[in-house]
């Protein structure tokens, strides 16, 4: 008799299981502990702001990989299609660190421009012509002569004032003065002083480049390209009446050393025969931007803790979760390294993946600024694929609100890692604290020294953790395979993926 009970306590309790709902398996692998834990290490002093080759930045790797070890998720070179048994979690990039020019001086009409970044750096000692063409678009061209000349322009475009969408006509803007010959670009910024500070920070310590993409970039260099600090447009008012600017020059070389960084990767495998064979990736960024100008407090570290360690923890929590209860879908998650210094890990993850990319057919990214609601979820691309439904429902599920986009101005969508999956055709939203606006409490704390773990409100963030590990889960387990809407940008280059096989 006390066997036939034993079985049947058994029975039971796999009976239990089996019959737990998504949100049961949720709720019961995500806990307020689990997050606070995750964040205040990633968060912490010690890791001195999670900058991209520093030996910090790979203390967090490690952490990562070896949370991921304990939760049973499998390493990603260890996988279901090519047998691999390399027990590694790591997927290593080499890197070039490059230190800002040794010298750099820059004067129009005798007058020396002092609050200045080099975006393009070439080495040269200029003396000469200046001019000063409006925005730098085609238009500003007509009838100019600029050879060998130095191009001075303004940031941005007649419609676009915002210096981080400025930041994205830059690679326009150097084309045409290459077009027509300029030595140059001088382009002035109108900015506040808060967010120069952030630029200045960004370019006048060392970048970090991938070891073959810098390479190639060696190939075409000649032209210079800076930015400079115009608060209001006063320079821009007073160039733009004189017809004959003189310049000075003067940029001296940089030097270059090598370092190695790591995406940290692991998988569970899907339990459906036929779904297992469509990965759904969960992704976020690990690295912050290290350490930098103090602030009133005299705090010099910026220790994201909102961003990103917050979305790094949502993709742990994700592992832990589907570990334990895996879904129908595979899942792999990809904890990216060099988001902070141009999307460099998913950069180099898209072209040197570790299963072909025409089997993931969702990236379910989460990046974080800030939140100034608490009611709501952002999702950065909530209508631009047909899973919207299964977001909106796992956020109404604890108690909030799922939203999109709110600042398309910043044009967040093409500035997280997802977009390098979006380009290669793969449905990618990023999930993000909630905001109704990109101010308030969002840059008070974005890229700012008091990012700190301790100034999250934590009831908040579990319901937020809870809502991304449902909506993962209810993507996973959806029959249907999720795609980009139609007449989405990104919706040729995915049937260009798609088409060239039968989804499994």
């Amino acid at each position: 008799m006390k066997y036939f009970f034993i079985v049947f306590l058994i029975v039971l309790s796999a009976s239990t299981l089996y019959s737990q709902s998504d949100k049961e398996m949720v709720e019961a692998t995500v806990t307020k502990n689990k997050i606070e834990s995750h964040i205040y290490f990633l968060a912490d002093d010690l890791l001195k702001g999670r900058q991209t080759g520093t030996p910090e930045n790979k203390i967090v790797a490690s952490y990562l990989a070896n949370t991921l070890r304990g939760y049973g998720v499998k390493p990603a070179s260890q996988n279901i299609l090519n047998g691999s048994n390399t027990e590694s979690y790591y997927q290593e990039i080499k890197l070039n660190k490059i230190s800002p020019v040794t010298r750099l001086l820059l004067a129009i009409d005798g007058k020396e421009l002092k609050k200045k970044v080099v975006l393009k750096p070439s080495k040269m000692e200029f003396r000469g012509e200046a001019i000063y063409l409006g925005y730098g678009l085609e238009n500003d061209y007509k009838g100019k002569d600029v050879s060998e000349k130095i191009v001075i322009v303004r940031s941005g475009a007649p419609k676009v004032t915002d210096a981080r969408a400025a930041f994205g006509l830059i690679e326009q803007k150097e084309q045409l003065a290459k077009q027509y010959g300029a030595v140059a670009v001088i382009e002035l910024v109108d900015t506040n002083e808060k967010t120069w500070d952030f630029i200045d920070h960004n370019f006048n310590s060392a970048r970090i480049e991938i070891a073959d993409d810098n390479e190639k970039k060696d190939v075409k260099k000649g032209l210079a390209y800076l930015w400079v600090h115009d608060e209001n447009n006063i320079q821009a008012k007073a160039f733009e009446s004189k017809d004959n600017l003189s310049a000075k020059l003067m940029m001296g070389g940089e030097d270059k050393e090598t370092v190695i960084s790591q995406n940290v990767i692991g998988m569970v495998e899907g339990t459906d025969p036929q779904l297992k064979n469509e990965f759904i990736i969960y992704s976020a960024h690990y690295d912050h931007i290290g350490i930098g100008k103090p602030d009133a407090t005299g705090d010099e570290i910026y220790n994201g803790a909102r961003d990103n360690a917050v979305g790094t923890t949502t993709v742990l929590s994700m592992a832990e979760n589907m570990a334990k209860y895996p879904t129908k879908r595979s899942a792999l998650f990809i904890l990216f390294t060099g988001e902070e210094k141009g999307l460099l890990g998913s950069k180099y993850y898209v072209e040197n993946p570790l299963f072909p990319l025409n089997k993931m057919v969702y990236c379910f990214n989460s990046d974080n600024a800030g939140y100034n609601d608490t009611s709501v979820i952002s999702i950065v691309g909530l209508q631009r694929t047909t899973a919207s439904a299964n977001i909106k429902e796992a956020a109404t599920s604890f108690g909030l609100n799922a939203i999109d986009d709110a600042a398309p101005e910043q044009n967040l969508f093409d500035r997280s890692d997802n977009v390098m999956f979006a380009k290669k055709g793969i449905p990618a939203p990023t999930f993000s604290l909630g905001f109704t606006s990109f101010d308030g409490d969002v840059t008070k704390y974005y890229h700012q020294a008091g990012d700190e773990a301790n100034t999250l409100d934590y009831d908040y963030l579990l319901k937020f953790f809870e809502s991304y590990v449902l909506a993962g889960r209810l993507i996973a387990n959806d029959p249907e395979t999720p795609t980009w809407t139609s007449g989405d940008k990104y919706e040729k280059a995915g049937k260009a993926l798609y088409d060239n096989k039968k989804k499994p």
